[in-house]
């Protein structure tokens, strides 16, 4: 008999508690009152501030699901999720209503690691190898690819490799500009060093890139790093260079 009420007792518990978290969650507002605000808020970091709440905006009242000035009965915020999610600049978005009847909107970033400049197109391709267009007065401090590119190699492959360079500390802040070539041989230009790095087929970027880094580390650093006009890289265990005329 004891069991059984205590298990009663635990039952009713557990329901007023679902029941709290329900209307805590989701605070009932009036139905009749006027969304008279809206508050956005970017979540992005510092490298990469493309976006700001103007924007955002100015987007929702283009795709006609600004909540301000509708009944809070009638703002669907997962309508607003879905057109916010349909910019390509626009990885997520959260959107819900407030205790004080307000609409708040989260907006998501993409992260773009690589740019893409070809007859084929202009874009950013983001770390997840999504295209996404070029903002409007922004430039990010990632590659610039350029020459025969398509999209669906800008995605895969050039995507891979600019994920590599993205997280190897030393190639992101050398490697500047990759040109693709009909052939699909891959022509880096490096930041620092006034040459060309002949890199060859891109699946093999993995291995001549260390062979790269060794002979700046015992070749470029004791004879100089503009001594050379083209690093030649696509022969199997050789660091081919051609001497400055």
């Amino acid at each position: 008999m004891f069991k059984k009420i205590l298990l009663i007792s635990f039952a009713f518990l557990l329901v007023s508690y679902i029941a709290f978290a329900v209307v805590f969650m989701n605070p009932t507002t009036d139905t009749d009152k006027e969304c008279t605000h809206m508050t956005v808020e970017i979540a992005c970091n510092s490298e990469n501030v493309y976006l700001n709440e103007a924007q955002v905006l100015s987007y929702l009242k283009n795709a006609n699901v600004n909540p301000v000035g509708k009944n809070l009965s009638e703002i669907r915020v997962d309508s607003i999720e879905k057109a916010l999610k349909k910019n390509k600049l626009i990885k997520k978005a959260r959107v819900y209503k407030t205790i004080d009847g307000s609409v708040k909107v989260e907006v998501f970033q993409r992260s773009p690691v690589l740019r893409i400049m070809s007859d084929q197109g202009n874009y950013y391709v983001d770390n997840e190898g999504e295209v996404m267009p070029v903002p409007a007065n922004f430039a990010a401090y990632v590659p610039l690819a350029t020459g025969s590119i398509t999209e669906e190699y800008a995605k895969t492959q050039l995507f891979e490799f600019a994920i590599f360079l993205h997280k190897d500390k030393f190639w992101n802040s050398q490697i500047e500009q990759i040109y693709v070539h009909s052939n699909k041989d891959i022509e880096l230009i490096p930041r620092v060093g006034n040459h060309h790095i002949i890199l060859g087929k891109i699946e093999e970027y993995k291995e001549n890139l260390d062979k790269l880094k060794l002979f700046y580390e015992k070749g470029l650093n004791k004879v100089g790093w503009n001594r050379y006009s083209t690093i030649n890289l696509k022969f199997k265990d050789q660091v081919v260079c051609t001497k400055k005329q």
